[in-house]
């Protein structure tokens, strides 16, 4: 199959907002093809490559060679040749990824060039991508769904599970079991904007979980005797890099083991260190950097303990089991309770102590792989600001034509300095009726443009709400927010009233640099 049938599909799948047009349009596609093309089509369509790392990140694909006039590239050629992209390391290697790039981007046509780039940036915007992808294998395999998400759950990539749902259809399905070795998509949490909200949502009316929500890198730690893996989110296998986690793992009775948790980096009190600091330990090859940084494990759940696996169990079962495997030093802070007023002391507790907040957790829920409901929720102090717009980006995907990722500043109120200075940006929180009102401000607003992006004259004030601050090299000011989305437009509020760096600043843990 050539690239080009992908894109083409993708494309009507994301100019269409019904979800069942979305899952028959891939469902249709899915049937066209067998074998690693199947396995392809489904990673594709899900928004991720089989590669975990290309080393090609956005600066290495912004600049594209001229395209090609036909499509004549298959799906396999392109994989193949991102294959041979990841595998370049050692002395001379940036170089040989560029002109290897080129040369498979100087292949395809701008359409295909486009969606290549979004895959490889993470940038893939059509409005379904995996939870709508489980749903079109079931339609093109005619098995149930619920058959296909429990295969999901013990396999965090989707090609697997459309191949075997459209080879051997649900006797193929119920072959996928917790396995050491083989990650697993994690559980979700959903979010409340207070803790009596949360326990309203996770557990009204009977006791629940209080977990101390830790801010740092989440890690499933997989431990076959002495041998442990230690994988991120994005399936991304960082043993290596985490020498603390992996002895702690060791240590550990079991022979057989896959826990959830966070590795995070604390300071020489026991406080959280910033996040970055976190991030830079376990984004460096090799152990020095996260060793330096105190890089820990903490430990929130097991999800299987020698040959049991543990997912399809209530909470409160692998609640006590974890607590039987793993010491309190390396699991995570947690309160039993059906008291809304003692979650809430411990929730003020925690955020005292500089951790994120809480996750409120039902204890007769199953551990639902890959999925986010009311099963846990996440609580964290709430911030918002009122920042002023300094320039829009144009949008992709859904989003093409419109302006859509804004440039947030703040007033520059530090000493010496004086106008804005820009914090991030965002959008997140944009309805479709917001794209629409913004592009047509920004463009009578606008002051210059480049590729991509509409710069304006600072006057429209926008009220974000964000999860945090961390420090920031990238930036000016030397923050950045964290998770910032778009409550709404302000035009109540001139742009010199808006909301000053200098208190940003103060809320960096450890102080902005």
């Amino acid at each position: 199959m050539l690239l080009a049938r992908l894109v083409e599909v993708s494309t009507q799948v994301a100019s269409t907002r019904s979800r069942l047009a979305k899952r028959d349009l891939i469902a249709g596609l899915l049937r066209e093809v067998t074998g690693d093309e199947l396995d392809l089509v489904a990673t594709y369509l899900s928004g991720t490559l089989r590669q975990r790392r290309t080393g090609l990140g956005w600066r290495g694909v912004a600049a594209l060679p001229p395209p090609a006039a036909t499509a004549t590239v298959e799906l396999l050629e392109v994989d193949a040749g991102l294959e041979r992209i990841a595998a370049l390391a050692g002395p001379g290697s940036a170089g040989a990824r560029r002109e290897a790039a080129t040369s498979l981007f100087a292949r395809l046509t701008a359409p295909e060039q486009e969606h290549l780039r979004n895959l490889v940036t993470g940038n893939v915007r059509q409005g379904a991508l995996d939870s709508v992808v489980l749903d079109a294998i079931a339609t093109a395999a005619d098995v149930p769904l619920a058959e296909v998400r429990r295969a999901a759950m013990f396999s965090a990539p989707t090609g697997p599970i459309a191949v075997a749902a459209l080879g051997g259809g649900a006797e193929a399905l119920a072959g996928f079991s917790m396995l050491v070795g083989r990650p697993v998509r994690p559980m979700l949490a959903g979010t409340a904007p207070d803790v009596a909200a949360g326990v309203a949502k996770a557990s009204p009316d009977a006791a629940l979980a209080v977990d101390t929500k830790l801010d740092g890198i989440r890690i499933q730690v997989h431990k076959h005797g002495d041998e442990v893996l230690v994988f991120t989110r994005s399936l991304e296998e960082i043993g290596e890099r985490l020498p603390q986690v992996v002895a702690v793992a060791r240590s550990l009775p079991a022979d057989d083991l896959v826990l959830d948790g966070e590795a995070l980096a604390l300071d020489e009190t026991g406080r959280p260190r910033p996040f970055q600091e976190t991030a830079s330990g376990t984004a460096t090859h090799g152990p020095s950097a996260a060793a330096d940084a105190g890089v820990r494990p903490f430990f929130f759940d097991l999800l299987l303990d020698g040959p049991d696996s543990l997912v399809e169990v209530p909470t409160r079962e692998r609640l006590a089991r974890l607590d039987a495997v793993v010491p309190e030093e390396h699991r995570v802070a947690r309160l039993v309770t059906d008291s809304p007023e003692a979650a809430q002391d411990f929730f003020t507790d925690v955020v005292a102590q500089g951790h994120e907040g809480v996750v409120l957790k039902r204890l007769d829920a199953p551990y639902d792989a890959g999925r986010r409901g009311s099963a846990w929720v996440k609580v964290k102090p709430r911030h918002t600001l009122d920042l002023v717009v300094l320039g829009v980006e144009w949008g992709s995907g859904r989003r093409q034509g419109w302006l859509s990722n804004l440039h947030l500043g703040a007033r520059d109120d530090r000493p010496g300095h004086e106008g804005f200075v820009m914090l991030g940006k965002t959008f997140k929180g944009l309805t479709d009726e917001l794209l629409a009102w913004q592009t047509e401000r920004f463009l009578a607003l606008e002051s210059r443009r480049t590729t991509g992006t509409v710069f304006v004259r600072p006057e429209q004030v926008v009220e974000i709400a964000f999860d945090g601050v961390q420090r920031s090299t990238r930036y000016p000011g030397g923050v950045a927010l964290r998770f910032a989305r778009v409550l709404r437009y302000r035009d109540d509020k001139p742009a010199d009233e808006v909301d000053g760096v200098s208190a940003l600043r103060a809320l960096v843990p450890g102080g902005a640099p």
